[in-house]
Formats: structure tokens, C-alpha cells, sequence
């Protein structure tokens, strides 16, 4: 177990140095973008991206998943098993981006964008590459090598300053976002490929294959499903409102997104990678399990509330006065974030660890039963209804994980809900304090006014959230360990 907490803490060092790395870049990267370019060029690349996670799915068929969970017999039973997933996804995905290729036009039209069938074959090459370099990606997370993740990363940052933004500069055209992209994959497969410890060779077995795909199957139809969740949405406003809507709507998700992951994309993937270990150790996966989603909610819940309340100062920072449409939405997707990650992706984390796929398949069945007639009927009245019912529809994906785990994990909602008490309390009076501030001081300096508040909130959330003993222990940990990496890497 020591040796586990070793590979954890190491692992969130490295991921949280990655995130911190991304946010430092990312932002500048968007913003320089988001004045280069018009939304509707960022309504073509979202288009071409759902194009491209779909097929995806097929490619990676699940496997990616099953080595991290899976636990093998030996040595011999794993390099087997990493071959035949690697050759398999491979195949896959050559021919799946041949089929896009011979009816990208068709494709094209049927997503509500003719004529564009040359940059949706362009940009679909990136199937074949990531399915290169996805068995080795699962296997860095596997063994919690996420500090060559980081070096990953950071290629991936410096691409869009030296590729991206030039071209955008240049034309003008969203075939900069494309090209930069495929650059990005491009150098991310001859990375991990060169770096791994695990080469791909000559060797197949279709007895792995079917114990994968036992376990698989499940995830694939889970990812399909999720996939749907993710993108309906991108496909119903593509057809029934405009690109113009379709790039405020996507970029606003990615800026909250951007955003959130400063916290969770540090955590989640060790998360997995350590309940997969935990398995057999119900008590200690539990505890686990409770740990991470405090401390993620000490961290997340007043940063989904912040967007919330500072989404006009969030969008005019890091997209400009063109974007502020998009505001709306950016702070109630920031803040139903907070809580559909807290909440909703902590029970869904418990599924696949445990070997219960399928109870992720049950969960999203539930939830688009509800999401998709939404979406449909929220599209033919507004942009704004839309916004607020794709956001607020997520609290009925909550409650149907909560009781899934609560039936087969035996962890009862209120036991996630005391969890992150002190968080959502402390951050619900914070939010408070930051609407009256925005609406009797400083009110004609926009700018001014903004930066008092955060700062003035920052404090009043450290005061609340130190009032509950385990919080602030928590709180003192993380800052001993900030300031001892921080000083160590100096």
C-alpha cells in the first residue's frame, strides 16, 4: 500500500505540473485564436471533431480501458494481450478513415457542411495515428508513468504557438486548427512510440482478442453512448441553427472545460489508474475513493461557482468582445461542471474499475433518455434555452449514478453528498457575496471591479473552508506539497 501512495503521489505531481503547464499556455493559445479566427471556423472544426471521436471509438474498440484495469498473469500474458489490442485498433482504424475518405462528401453533407470533404479526410488521419500510439498511452497510465505523459503534453502545447497560430494569422481559415492538429498527433504517436518500454511486434492471439472483447464490448457501447451525449448536441445545431452558433456554443464548453481540467485532468487519470488497483480491496477502494472526490471538491467547486459569477469577465479575457454570446453559457456550464464531476463522474469512476462496465452502459441509456428529447426541443426555440437545458439536464445524469452506486456499491448519495458539504456551502456564500459585489461597487469599471471581487472571494473561501477541520488538512497538505515540489524542481 506504501508503495501505491509513493506511485500516486508521483503521479499527481506529474499530472498536476502538466495541467498547470497547459493552463499557462492553452489560454494564451485561445485567445490569440479566438481573435484570429471567426466562431464559424470554429464551428467546422467541432463538426470535423465529432466526425473524428466517433470513428475513434471503433478504433480503440474499448482496449485502451481493459489494459489499465485488467491484471494479467505474467509478463509474457501482457505483451500478448498490448500486440493483439495494437495491430487490432490499428486495422480498424486504417479502414475506417479509408471509408471516410471514400464518402467524405456525403459525410460532409449529412453534418452540414458541403464541400468540405477534403479537410474532413485531412483532419480524419489523426484516427490512424492516435490508434498508433493508444496502447502505449494506457500503458504509461498503467504504471503511473505520468511524468513522460508530461513531456507528451507539452509538445502538444508548443505546437499550436509555432503551428496553429502562424497559419491562423496567415489565412485566416480553420485549416490552421486542422493542420495544427494533425501536427500535434503526428508528433504524440513518434513520442510515446520512441519512449516506451513496450514495442508493438509481430505476434496475434485471438484468445486475448476475446477476453478483451468480453470486457470491451461494454465499454465500447458505454463510449458510444457517451460519445452521444457529448456531440447530439454539436449535430443538432450544426442542422438546425448555424455555424455561428455552433462555435459560440463548443468554444464556450472548451473554455470551461480548459478551465475545470486545471483540477481534474491532474486527478482523474490517476484516479482510474489506482481504483483499477484497488479492486479486490472493496474498503480500502471506498475510502479511496472518498478522498479523492474531497479533496477534488475543496479545489473544484469554488472554481465551477467562479466561472458562474465571473463568466463576462471570464469571456471577455480569454476570447474578447466578439464571444460575449457565449457567456451565458460558459458560467452555467462552469458551474454544473463542478457538480456533474463531484457527484456524477466519481460513481460512474467506480464501474469499469470494478470490472462493471456494463453498469456505465445502464447509466448513460438513463441519462440520454432524458438528454436527447431535450436538446431536440430546446434547439427550435433558442440559443440561450438551449444552453440552459443542455446544462441543467446534467443533474439527472447525477442522480441516476448516485443510485446506481448506491444498489451495487453500497455508497448512499448522502455519503457523497456530506462529502463535499464543506465546499459546496462555503463556495454557495462565496457566490453570493460576488453577485452583490458586482452589482453596488465599482460597477461602471468593469475590469477593476472583477479583479476586487475574485481576489476579496479567494479570501472569504479560504476563511469558510478552514472552519472544517479535515478541509483545512487538506488544504495545509497540499500547500506543504506544492511548496516542496516547487523547491525541489528549483
Amino acid at each position: 500500500m506504501d508503495n501505491l501512495n509513493q506511485k500516486i503521489g508521483r503521479s499527481v505531481k506529474w499530472s498536476t505540473l502538466t495541467e498547470v503547464m497547459s493552463k499557462l499556455v492553452a489560454p494564451i493559445t485561445n485567445m490569440v485564436l479566438a481573435r484570429l479566427l471567426t466562431p464559424d471556423a470554429f464551428g467546422v472544426v467541432a463538426t470535423i471533431t465529432m466526425i473524428i471521436s466517433f470513428a475513434e471509438i471503433f478504433s480503440d474498440a474499448g482496449f485502451n480501458r481493459y489494459i489499465i484495469q485488467h491484471e494479467y498473469n505474467d509478463d509474457s500474458d501482457q505483451t500478448i494481450t498490448l500486440n493483439t489490442a495494437f495491430w487490432t485498433n490499428l486495422s480498424i482504424s486504417l479502414l475506417i478513415w479509408g471509408a471516410i475518405s471514400i464518402f467524405s462528401e456525403q459525410i460532409a453533407v449529412i453534418v452540414g457542411n458541403p464541400g468540405l470533404g477534403l479537410a474532413i479526410i485531412v483532419a480524419c488521419v489523426a484516427i490512424p495515428l492516435q490508434a498508433f500510439s493508444s496502447i502505449q498511452m494506457s500503458l504509461y497510465k498503467r504504471n503511473f508513468d505520468f511524468k513522460t505523459l508530461f513531456g507528451v503534453r507539452a509538445v502538444g502545447l508548443v505546437v499550436p504557438l509555432v503551428v496553429t497560430i502562424p497559419l491562423a494569422y496567415f489565412y485566416r481559415s480553420f485549416w490552421a486548427l486542422i493542420i495544427g492538429t494533425v501536427v500535434t498527433n503526428v508528433l504524440n504517436a513518434v513520442i510515446l512510440t520512441y519512449f516506451s518500454s513496450w514495442k508493438p511486434r509481430l505476434s496475434y492471439s485471438f484468445k486475448a482478442l476475446r477476453e478483451m472483447f468480453s470486457y470491451s464490448i461494454w465499454v465500447l457501447l458505454d463510449t458510444i453512448l457517451v460519445w452521444l451525449t457529448n456531440y447530439f448536441d454539436i449535430f443538432i445545431i450544426g442542422l438546425l441553427l448555424s455555424q455561428y452558433y455552433l462555435g459560440l456554443y463548443k468554444t464556450a464548453m472548451n473554455v470551461s472545460g480548459q478551465i475545470i481540467a486545471l483540477i481534474t485532468a491532474s486527478l482523474m487519470p490517476v484516479l482510474f489508474s489506482t481504483l483499477s488497483r484497488l479492486q479486490n480491496d472493496l474498503p480500502e477502494f471506498k475510502r479511496t475513493l472518498l478522498k479523492f472526490q474531497k479533496v477534488v471538491s475543496i479545489l473544484l467547486v469554488p472554481l465551477g461557482f467562479g466561472i458562474f459569477a465571473y463568466s463576462d469577465f471570464v469571456t471577455r479575457i480569454l476570447l474578447g468582445n466578439q464571444w460575449d454570446e457565449a457567456s451565458g453559457f460558459i458560467g452555467w456550464w462552469g458551474l454544473t461542471s463542478c457538480l456533474t464531476i463531484t457527484l456524477s463522474y466519481f460513481c460512474s469512476h467506480t464501474y469499469p474499475t470494478l470490472g462493471k462496465p456494463r453498469l456505465s452502459v445502464v447509466s448513460q441509456l438513463l441519462h440520454l433518455s432524458f438528454l436527447l428529447p431535450t436538446i431536440y426541443i430546446a434547439a427550435h426555440y433558442s440559443f440561450q434555452t438551449l444552453y440552459l437545458s443542455r446544462s441543467l439536464i446534467r443533474f439527472q445524469g447525477i442522480l441516476v449514478n448516485m443510485i446506481i452506486v448506491y444498489f451495487f456499491i453500497k455508497i448512499t448519495p448522502l455519503t457523497f453528498l456530506k462529502n463535499i458539504f464543506p465546499a459546496l456551502i462555503s463556495s454557495a456564500i462565496v457566490l453570493s457575496f460576488a453577485l452583490l459585489f458586482e452589482k453596488y461597487f465599482f460597477t461602471e469599471y468593469f475590469y477593476l471591479r472583477n479583479m476586487i471581487s475574485i481576489a476579496l472571494s479567494l479570501v472569504l473561501y479560504i476563511l469558510l473552508i478552514t472552519r472544517f477541520k479535515q478541509e483545512k488538512q487538506y488544504l495545509v497538505s497540499l500547500t506543504k506539497k506544492a511548496g516542496l515540489h516547487f523547491h525541489k524542481s528549483h
